[in-house]
């Protein structure tokens, strides 16, 4: 008969995986619009956007690494469930064989002996009608006994084929299993590397405009939009330094999404007025906040409990003090833009013009 030109499901997952694999060459468009970002940047001067957009970029790359990671997570869930499923079925199966075992053998063993048994096959009397009653139920017996025999070799050819079936559709669910973890590998390895560059192209953003990041061949944490939830695993005001981001404006750090708000904010604003944001207050250690407090009594959140030291607020000078005056008002038609706001209580209890603070959703939403 001729062979099946059907391909397998093995041979299609290994053509999915191919395909997969010679799609990953592709430079993704991501990368691309980052390096692109970064180059015009050193070429024309900075516009904040641009620095928003790598921002936005590096988080989008970053959960779409950490989805491909929880669909491989759930892939490899799926195998091992399926592999249970399959063991059990083989179990049960070895457990069918054994009992097939225990009755074939004396079945067997009663029905050669009764056939070796003189007279046992004489059918002559039986059908001339001269059979005794005797005669009729020997042949009765053993009539029994063969249709029990062949019961026993047709449900053991059953257990033999489900065996064969069985074995066949675990070969092809580990080779299955290897080829789409194997896809779904490169991709993450894919998506790594496209986060981890552009991740890299922000720093350099930062480093052209006047940010002091330590580089080390690699992006660095502190600045890193992609790994600041990771300073939330800290108290309020311990966040050790190097999971804080310098401003341009000298010995003020805060968390990285913050920070690179505020720098994309700040040159905007220097565009609007020719000088950068003043700030005098940006992330508080404790110290700084039990400092703070009580050198002003009702100005300042008791310690442990402000934004300052989430590295998620700053207090700013420079005329934004002032409410109501030209600098204030930009910040308040503005500052949203990148998830900077004054809040409600700041207007009035206590009086904080100077106060604002950080919302990352702000900007998701925008």
């Amino acid at each position: 008969m001729e062979e099946s030109k059907v391909p397998s499901p093995r041979s299609a997952a290994l053509i999915a995986v191919v395909t997969a694999v010679a799609s990953l060459f592709y430079v993704p468009s991501g990368s691309a619009r980052a390096e692109v970002a970064v180059e015009e940047a050193g070429a024309s001067g900075w516009d904040p956007k641009k620095l928003t957009e790598l921002r936005r970029q590096a988080e989008k790359a970053a959960k779409e690494l950490e989805e491909a990671t929880k669909a491989l997570e759930q892939r490899r869930s799926k195998i091992r469930n399926s592999q249970k499923v399959l063991e059990g079925k083989l179990r049960a199966l070895d457990v069918a064989e054994d009992a097939l075992a225990k009755v074939r053998q004396p079945l067997s063993e009663v029905v050669a002996f009764i056939y070796q048994q003189p007279g046992a096959n004489d059918f002559g009397a039986f059908l001339s009608g001269d059979s005794t009653a005797d005669t009729m139920r020997g042949m009765g017996l053993v009539t029994h006994l063969v249709e029990q025999r062949q019961q026993v070799i047709d449900e053991s050819s059953r257990v033999y084929a489900e065996r064969e079936k069985l074995a066949g559709e675990a070969q092809e669910l580990r080779a299955d299993n290897l080829l789409t973890e194997a896809q779904l590998a490169a991709e993450i390895d894919t998506l790594r590397k496209r986060s981890d560059k552009i991740v890299k192209s922000l720093t350099q953003a930062l480093v052209k405009m006047g940010i002091k990041v330590d580089k080390l061949g690699k992006a660095a944490f502190s600045c890193d939009p992609t790994k600041a939830v990771a300073a939330n695993g800290f108290p309020n005001g311990l966040i050790p330094g190097n999971y804080l981001c310098p401003l341009q404006q000298p010995g003020h750090t805060l968390r990285a999404d913050a920070a690179i708000a505020f720098i994309s904010m700040n040159e905007a604003y220097k565009k609007n007025f020719g000088q950068q944001i003043c700030v005098t207050d940006a992330y508080r250690n404790l110290a700084e906040q039990q400092s703070v407090y009580y050198r002003r009594p009702g100005f300042a959140a008791v310690p442990g409990r402000s934004n300052h030291g989430w590295g998620l607020a700053v207090d700013l000078c420079g005329g934004i003090q002032n409410s109501g005056s030209p600098q204030f008002r930009w910040m308040e038609a503005n500052s949203k833009r990148w998830g900077w706001f004054h809040p409600d209580w700041a207007y009035s209890n206590p009086f904080e013009p100077w106060h604002w603070e950080y919302d990352p959703k702000l900007t998701a939403a925008r």
